[in-house]
């Protein structure tokens, strides 16, 4: 099942931006609104920061150059959670930029799941919680956060005015 939903992310994201250019991927409904591209790149972000240490593995982030491509002037850490509306304005790039970083992003989860035997799913990753939060369960609540991130993206995309929305 995290294979499919996992999966199901990027075919999602692709319809979503399929035919955006960059004033659609920046355009907002109202002021401090989410963008196209900051939505994308942090769907992409959440994955790869926090799979990679479940998988015992870099970031792609990082270790693939795309924080050195994106050219973002944030934390390398970053991931856009509590970023404020200036902070998602600054994610003004291609749309064949975070999908490729998507792309990668998304071989994380399916990286680790593919070298994880499925009694591992129950091993606690995170003792500060009570009950502890097993592999599983992390799995299953960066998929949700994601597949919600999807969700914005498609309601975003169906807000474009007709000066910004691909023909």
């Amino acid at each position: 099942m995290l294979t499919d939903g996992f999966g199901r992310l990027g075919p999602a994201v692709r319809a979503t931006l399929e035919g955006t250019d960059a004033a659609a991927l920046t355009w907002r409904p109202a002021p401090g609104a989410n963008t196209l591209a900051w939505l994308v790149w942090h769907i992409a972000r959440v994955q790869d920061a926090q799979v990679a240490p479940l998988a015992g593995v870099e970031q792609a982030w990082t270790a693939d150059g795309w924080a050195d491509r994106f050219g973002l002037p944030f934390d390398r850490d970053a991931t856009g959670y509590g970023q404020s509306a200036d902070e998602v304005a600054q994610v003004d790039v291609p749309a064949d930029l975070l999908l490729a970083y998507l792309d990668a992003a998304t071989a994380q989860p399916r990286a680790s799941r593919a070298r994880g035997h499925a009694a591992h799913r129950g091993a606690a990753v995170d003792e500060s919680w009570d009950p502890p939060v097993t592999l599983g369960v992390r799995l299953v609540s960066i998929l949700d956060d994601c597949a919600q991130h999807v969700g914005q993206a498609a309601y975003l995309r169906g807000l474009l005015p007709g000066d910004v929305a691909p023909a």
